[in-house]
């Protein structure tokens, strides 16, 4: 079987998939076990170690592609990624069991959220988005990460000794399948991403648009499964904290650190389009959680649907 033919992009895909579900189950169990063991919430879990390690894969994407291919790959993987965590993640998580927004997730994390995005379309709006812009995001992710360490502390200190007594022991199982499921989840991302990529590249479409759409569902892959399973074993605000943390990680973290690498550009078409959907999919979403602290099936058919048309009108 030659490498490179359409039966091996296929065997990638499958393989890259089944990776992704024993990686998202292993990761949920071992998180889930060591937020009870060290007093901790599930959204701060999610929205912190899991939201970052997840984000690895549009890290690696970014920075390769930028190096490699050009800068369209990188800036089209993170703005699709961050739509597809709104419109697909957090929409099939809804659509499978309504989440409950903790009023952390709400009044802390969200609008970094929201900070994230706007820093990324005022920054780019100029077609470039340079060293000194990088910084900026550094800078942001800085006070973001300060903000959550005293969230953490804060937490901690409030725990008394006889609820400390009752809380079970951090086992190294736990964090052998956080680390397991976090591999698990990069190397079936890497798998879906190449034979995407290949059989789109294959086809003719251009950088940007595999950017747009391969690349970022499938490094927002590890985010969908990590979500799906911890909705369907009833941990909604894992969910939610791994899509708001995300998204503040996919931009912050991933476009600060390539932008210091090398200038990204920004095509005139991401401003009059991938830009204000970005910014459309944010406010709704926002705008969901604020209504009644949730996001109901309703909510969740609305995002996937967008996001459906968001992908439609991305074809050629």
């Amino acid at each position: 079987m030659p490498l490179g033919s359409p039966l091996t992009e296929l065997l990638l895909l499958a393989g890259g998939a089944a990776l992704l579900y024993v990686g998202a189950e292993l990761l949920v169990r071992g998180a889930s076990d060591l937020a009870l063991a060290i007093g901790l919430k599930a959204s701060t879990v999610g929205v912190t170690v899991v939201a970052f390690a997840t984000t690895t894969p549009e890290l690696f994407v970014s920075l390769l592609g930028a190096i490699t291919v050009s800068t369209d790959t990188g800036l089209g993987a993170i703005v699709g990624s961050n739509i597809a965590n709104i419109g697909l993640v957090l929409g099939v998580s809804a659509l499978i069991r309504p989440l409950d927004i903790s009023e952390t997730v709400l009044r802390r994390h969200v609008p970094f959220m929201v900070l994230a995005a706007l820093l990324l379309v005022g920054l780019g709006w100029d077609g470039r988005i340079g060293a000194l812009d990088g910084v900026v995001l550094l800078v942001t992710l800085v006070a973001f990460t300060i903000v959550i360490m005293r969230r953490i502390r804060a937490t901690q200190s409030a725990i008394t000794d006889a609820e400390r007594e009752g809380m079970p022991d951090a086992k190294p199982q736990d964090i052998a399948a956080v680390v397991g499921g976090l591999v698990a989840l990069v190397l079936g991302s890497r798998w879906l991403i190449d034979g995407g990529q290949s059989l789109l590249s294959a086809a003719g479409f251009s950088n940007l648009f595999i950017g747009l759409t391969v690349l970022a569902l499938g490094t927002s892959l590890p985010e969908l499964a990590a979500s799906v399973v911890a909705a369907v074993r009833g941990e909604a605000e894992f969910s939610v904290g791994n899509v708001v943390g995300s998204n503040i990680y996919n931009v912050l973290a991933v476009i600060g650190i390539v932008a210091l690498v090398t200038p990204i550009s920004v095509s005139p078409g991401v401003r009059g389009f991938e830009f204000p959907a970005l910014l459309v999919f944010t406010g709704l979403v926002v705008a969901l959680m604020l209504r009644h602290e949730q996001v109901s099936r309703l909510d969740g058919g609305i995002l996937v649907g967008g996001y459906l048309v968001f992908v439609y009108l991305l074809l050629p």
